[in-house]
């Protein structure tokens, strides 16, 4: 075994949406318990660097690694199965950036890194995720979830009924 550094490469998913703003009401909607449910689903997100992250029943947990109002919010992601007292899965990366675009807010999102089996399906997610919000923060009705992640997973060619594990 050489002493030298093993470059690699990190798959990560990565997305930009502006959104409608102010920056401080997107902020609202990306961590405030009230809010989460109308694009996310229930969860609480502790307002603080160190803070506990809880999302989807607890199918997500992690911990609050930048806390900087109403800028920069990034969290570890864990995922749990039903049941499990330690996730069988590795640790990844969540950021979300906002900047402000006139009355738009430019939202960065990055999560990394992620399965080479995982990566259509993460996608995917987040791109259902941030239809959703863009339509909670313009006041739209409530879109189904499902009918949204089916045309994304049509999008990224994901078949439902068969996900990876």
């Amino acid at each position: 075994m050489g002493a030298e550094a093993q470059l690699t490469k990190v798959a990560a998913v990565s997305f930009e949406r502006v959104l409608p703003g102010p920056i401080e009401r997107v902020w609202e909607f990306l961590t405030h318990v009230e809010r989460l449910p109308s694009w996310f689903g229930e969860g609480t997100i502790e307002p603080r660097a160190g803070g506990a992250v809880y999302l989807l029943g607890g199918h997500v947990r992690g911990v609050v690694t930048q806390w900087r109002p109403p800028r920069r919010l990034a969290y570890t992601w864990n995922v749990f199965n039903p049941g499990d007292s330690e996730s069988g899965y590795p640790e990844s990366y969540l950021s979300l950036e906002l900047e402000p675009r006139g009355e738009d807010v430019l939202l960065r999102l990055t999560h990394l890194p992620v399965l080479e089996r995982f990566e259509k399906q993460n996608a995917m997610g987040w791109h259902t995720f941030l239809d959703l919000l863009a339509a909670a923060l313009r006041g739209d009705p409530q879109q189904s979830r499902e009918a949204c992640m089916k045309r994304n997973a049509a999008r990224y060619g994901v078949d439902l009924s068969n996900l990876a594990r």
